[in-house]
């Protein structure tokens, strides 16, 4: 008996230091993994990357369901049911690999070849004006070709405009210069960018890269008063812009009332086919694919107007959970920058703060257009919309943000990015 009780004893006593061992082992394979940022995730902000990832994804679903009735049209008789979603398909594909990419450039590179990006951006922008190298589509001139696919520099410029007025803001903070000589230059910037935009014409990429250089304006200190002074200089600039362009002042008249016989069939079909969908969409949908408004009635399902077939298909439900995805976005990008300001990392919190102005205004203004909250603007949501140039730079944005936070998180750990 005593035999087997001390064999029984070694046993547990064994069993015991086996465990406490493997524990041990455990324990530092976990503080290892802690210094390779591949294999711990906290390095990453999972519930960022997921909603991206959502985002991205759902908006490939929709493309399909959206231009899957498109080869019905006689306009559109020799293109596949997945015409439009093998393109969008090798534009995320594209935007994966720039992805990988991007993710490894620190963001002091971004910082030092900010002027060269932006002297680029305005490059491209002349090249779409010249008729050898712009192509024109439905009377506007917005898109170099490259082989099957074509590239749209406006969306380039959303993203180098943040860099470079990210960067200026940084100098001139450094260099303690007034507000004025730093709103001037900037203001310059802008205008130049700006008239290079609507000599396209493209008045919502105009307004998108406004919003963006005099929010990095207003986070970069400048007081209430010259803020209001600026925005109403622009407000001024962009009446004057709709007084003397008769198509854009019928827009507004057709927005104020889209169901007069006056508009209804012209300037207010858009926003009049949108308002029914979503009408029809009720509280839970029509279901995925029973959209009727996309079968021909409603243009530009797939990219300005998507929102509105998702609010048919989803009902107020979808359309409730895309409203929350982008406000939780930005609100998370914003969150995001502020931190690395308070890291002292001036650049890197101007260019998240810069990206959450762009994809929150962009799909603030999309989204209100779809719900007939404000006059019909050609802007895509962003990540969801169809168009390769617009998801290419939207990931790109968004890997930058993610590498920002990643940089965020090295210092609060002592280390160097």
């Amino acid at each position: 008996m005593l035999n087997a009780a001390n064999i029984w004893l070694q046993r547990i006593t064994g069993t015991q230091k086996t465990n406490q061992e493997s524990n041990l082992k455990a324990h530092d394979a976990a503080v290892e993994a802690s210094k390779n940022p591949y294999t711990d995730r906290s390095w990453l902000d999972q519930p960022f990357i997921f909603v991206v990832v959502l985002l991205l994804s759902w908006g490939l679903l929709m493309v399909y369901s959206t231009t899957i009735a498109m080869p019905d049209n006689p306009r559109f008789a020799n293109y596949s049911v997945y015409h439009y979603l093998i393109r969008h398909i090798v534009a995320m594909a594209v935007a994966a690999v720039a992805c990988v990419l991007v993710s490894q450039v620190p963001t002091e590179i971004w910082e030092k070849n900010a002027p060269l990006l932006f002297a680029t951006s305005l490059v491209l922008l002349v090249l779409v004006l010249l008729p050898f190298t712009g192509k024109e589509i439905n009377g506007a001139r917005r898109w170099i070709a490259l082989g099957p696919l074509n590239f749209q520099p406006s969306e380039l410029t959303k993203f180098t405009l943040i860099v470079y007025a990210a960067g200026f803001m940084v100098r001139k903070l450094a260099s303690q210069e007034g507000l004025l000589k730093t709103v001037g230059p900037m203001g310059l910037a802008v205008a130049v960018m700006g008239g290079l935009l609507l000599t396209e014409p493209d008045m919502g990429a105009f307004m998108v890269i406004t919003v963006i250089a005099m929010g990095i304006l207003f986070l970069g200190g400048v007081s209430l008063t010259m803020f209001g002074i600026i925005s109403g200089f622009f407000i001024i600039a962009f009446s004057a812009v709709i007084y003397f362009s008769p198509w854009r002042r019928d827009r507004i008249f057709a927005y104020l009332d889209p169901w007069d016989v006056n508009h209804v069939l012209d300037k207010g079909y858009q926003l009049s086919h949108s308002l029914i969908a979503l009408g029809r969409g009720e509280f839970f949908g029509v279901g995925l694919g029973g959209s009727i408004e996309k079968l021909h009635w409603l243009p530009e399902p797939h990219t300005d107007f998507m929102f509105a077939v998702i609010g048919e298909e989803f009902g107020l439900i979808g359309v409730i959970i895309v409203i929350s995805l982008f406000f939780w976005l930005t609100r998370r990008i914003m969150k995001i920058g502020r931190q690395a300001i308070a890291l002292e990392r001036i650049f890197s919190g101007f260019v998240a703060q810069g990206i959450a102005v762009w994809i929150g205004f962009q799909s603030f203004i999309n989204i209100g257009v779809n719900l007939g909250a404000l006059p019909t603007k050609g802007l895509t949501l962003p990540l969801m919309s169809y168009g390769g140039s617009a998801i290419i730079m939207n990931v790109i944005a968004m890997t930058v943000v993610a590498r920002i936070d990643y940089e965020n998180r090295l210092l609060m750990r002592g280390k160097t990015p």
